[in-house]
Parts: C-alpha cells; structure tokens; sequence
C-alpha cells in the first residue's frame, strides 16, 4: 500500500453538504451531545446522544430512519454494534451496559440501574465508559471515570474477570475511557489521561502501548487483517495549554502496530470544515466514510464559551474519503 495516496484517500473533507444539512436539522431535535456513533451492516448510522432522542439511526446519506430509547438512559456515553447488528449502549450515570436489537429491543442489561461500585474498588461499574466485543463475543467494558479497570464478561454477560488499577505504568489507567478489539482479539484500551493506548491479549497481559497521543477518547478499529485503528483526540483544556498548537482536538490514523500515518484537524479548536471540537465517538462505514460525534456543548461549557443556542453548536460530523 502507498502511504501517501492512503493519506490522500483518507484526509477527505467534512460534508458541508445534504447530508450534514439533514443532520443538523434532526439534531435540533435532540439538543444533546453526541457522545458515540456506531455502523451497523447496512450502513445505517447510530448516533448515541443526550437529548430527547438517545438513539437516532440514519442512512448514510443522511436520511433519518428511526430513533428509541426515549426515556431509558440517564446519561448516555457510549456505542457498540456487533457482527449481528445488535447495538450495545453504555450509560455512565445508570452504571449499565445494554444490548439491543437494531430496533430498540432489550435484548440483554448487565449492571443494576443506579446502583454504583466503591470508587476505584475495581468492582463494576463507576461510571463505565465503553464496551468492545471480541471475535468469541465476549463483552470488554472500560471502566471508566470513578475505576481504573477493564471487565471481560461472556456474550451472555456473566463477569469473567477484570484487571487494571490507577496509576502511569504498564497495565494502569489514568481515565479508562474508550475500547475495542481486532479480529485476532487484541484488546486496544483508550488510557486517555495518560495520553496513550494500551494493547493487551485476550486475558488482560499487557503486550505494549501506542504513545505521541493526546487525550485518546473515542476509538475505532477496522476488521480484517492489519487494520487501521482511528482515534478521536481531545484538545487541551486547561488555561495555562488550551491555547498550543499541534495537541488537537483531531483525528490520528494509526497502523496496527501504532505508528501514527496521518491525521485530521491538526488546527485548534473551532467550528470550520477542518476543525473539532471535542472528539469523543468515532466510527466508520463500508465505504471508509469517517462519521466523528462531538460533545462539543460540555467541552466549550467547561472552557467557560457562552453557548447562545446548543443546537447549532457541531456535535456529529461526515468526512468523505476522497479516492
């Protein structure tokens, strides 16, 4: 493969076009955050979000299909879709993982609404985060705000085991904040404020870790053999470097073994075509189609940005790739 014109294919360009259009337009609706984006087989988008809408489904064109889970969550923050279609929810308030059918059925609850574990006791869940199938089905969950810790669950979601503890060395996490797995059953973990991805096998041993990242929030991990891994970064948020250039918010393009082979949105922070603002779900579709949500909303809220109206702030973005 020719670096350069995979580089070229990939950098695409943000749709400002029917599509971003329709979205905006259904956005309005939901007055929330996009917190994740999923693909199923069809191609039809999935955007988890946190308004009165949860989960809304598109086509890849942009035409609005369906939406459920109206009045099920109490705080939306991740999305999953398995080889099967069925859609897998993570709620960080309610401490649940919930799997669905493709048409909102609940299908499968792991965790007890409300009920959370002792901060950073290792016991699921505090604020879980993310979940990730392997090529067996078992249920990897990143756990998450208030845990430094991975759980390993059965496809039918009884807890295997779990490993991780607080901390920078290999094996602990300083924010558990996303995860996915390969079809060799590698399992890459978003260690976000430790600035890295960590890469273990199937049984939680720490193999190695991807660094030069910074704030590593969402994550998604192509199929088949040496996939490409897409990482959604966060940009600075404090006072004294929210202003540096070259820390994101952006997009990297990683091989399966790390090393980083382009990147998107390399400017600051802003509303244009080639900017972010606050990365945190990312997938994409057959086509090799980038669809990026944003929690764009909380992110300018805690930099202090009066928001005149949420709904017209960019929370779910299309970037065509270009052959």
């Amino acid at each position: 493969m020719h670096v350069g014109m995979r580089l070229k294919s990939l950098a695409g360009r943000v749709a400002r076009n029917e599509f971003q259009r329709r979205l905006r337009a259904a956005l309005r609706l939901a007055r929330g955050d996009v917190v994740g984006v999923a693909v199923d087989s069809r191609d039809q988008v999935y955007v988890f979000n946190r308004g009165l809408h949860p989960v809304i489904v598109y086509d890849r064109d942009g035409n609005f299909l369906r939406s459920w889970g109206e009045e099920k969550f109490w705080r939306a923050h991740g999305i999953d879709i398995g080889p099967d279609d069925s859609v897998y929810c993570t709620d960080d308030h309610a401490q649940t993982i919930r799997k669905f059918s493709s048409e909102g059925k609940l299908l499968l609850t792991i965790g007890t609404a409300g009920e959370r574990s002792p901060y950073m006791s290792g016991l699921p869940f505090h604020m879980c985060t993310h979940t990730a199938l392997s090529p067996q089905g078992d249920i990897y969950v990143s756990d998450g705000y208030g845990n430094a810790r991975v759980h390993k669950y059965s496809p039918d979601g009884k807890l295997q085991f779990s490993w991780g503890e607080p901390g920078t060395d290999p094996g602990q996490f300083n924010i558990v904040h996303n995860i996915c797995c390969d079809d060799e059953g590698w399992v890459f973990v978003a260690d976000r404020e430790n600035h890295r991805i960590q890469v273990f096998d199937k049984n939680g041993k720490y193999e190695t870790q991807w660094n030069n990242l910074h704030r590593p929030c969402g994550l998604f991990m192509q199929r088949g053999a040496q996939p490409l891994c897409f990482v959604g970064e966060l940009g600075p948020q404090m006072d004294v470097n929210k202003n540096v250039p070259n820390l994101g918010p952006r997009i990297s393009i990683c091989s399966h073994s790390g090393k980083i082979i382009g990147r998107l949105g390399t400017r600051s922070s802003g509303f244009d075509a080639d900017q972010f603002i606050a990365p945190h779900g990312i997938a994409l579709d057959s086509r090799g189609d980038i669809y990026l949500g944003e929690v764009s909303n909380t992110f300018l809220g805690m930099q202090g940005a009066l928001i005149q109206d949420p709904r017209e702030v960019p929370c779910l973005r299309k970037l065509v790739k270009i052959e």
